[in-house]
């Protein structure tokens, strides 16, 4: 028997109280306070909302997404295009001041969030490593630069508030890829383990 939460009905509700949580003017003025709550708690909420969403797909619309995402590659590419345009600081800044951004963004995380959940499990370890491959360094990357520069990136944040989410980005960028490969090794230990079995 399946749990109700796995079921795609109740899955889409909690999407949607999750999305008009996140589309409240209180909630999003909390989460949009700091740079680091912005960037690390905002965006991966927008993603779940848009995973949760994504199970209350008729069969039809996923056969056709499908159709022209093979292997999860053209979803994850989204995904990934997604993420690094909203880690650019002018981009946090634009969504501050201007509605319009700030829909577009959220917009593209619920997207985002809808194809990582069309396009993981087609992707397989290989894509899904490449994904991952790409994303972290990436955000380990992103994260350095904010504690390095001298300079305020984003003019609607203070400087020690950009120094923060910079060794926030780099600690979960390093704790993801050592999760994710011990999961791979997991993974990788048990396909052995099933082939040595005797059939």
């Amino acid at each position: 028997m399946k749990l109700p939460c796995r079921q795609p009905r109740h899955q889409a509700a909690l999407g949607l109280i999750l999305l008009a949580v996140l589309a409240w003017p209180g909630a999003r003025q909390w989460l949009e306070a700091t740079m680091w709550r912005h960037m690390l708690l905002q965006f991966p909420l927008w993603l779940l909302a848009g995973t949760l969403l994504a199970s209350a797909l008729p069969r039809r619309a996923r056969s056709a997404i499908a159709s022209c995402n093979a292997h999860g590659i053209a979803g994850l590419v989204g995904v990934g295009v997604v993420l690094s345009v909203l880690m650019v600081p002018r981009v946090l800044d634009l969504a501050l001041r201007d509605l319009g951004i700030e829909a577009a963004k959220c917009a593209a995380l619920l997207l985002a969030g809808a194809l990582l959940r069309l396009s993981w499990r087609p992707a397989g370890l290989v894509v899904q490593s490449f994904f991952l491959g790409m994303l972290l360094p990436m955000m380990v990357v992103v994260g350095q630069l904010y504690i390095d520069s001298p300079l305020r990136l984003c003019n609607a944040y203070l400087q020690d508030d950009q120094e923060r989410l910079g060794r926030w980005l780099i600690a979960l960028g390093t704790l993801l890829a050592i999760a994710w490969l011990a999961h791979t090794a997991w993974r990788l230990v048990r396909r052995e383990d099933a082939r040595l079995v005797p059939p």
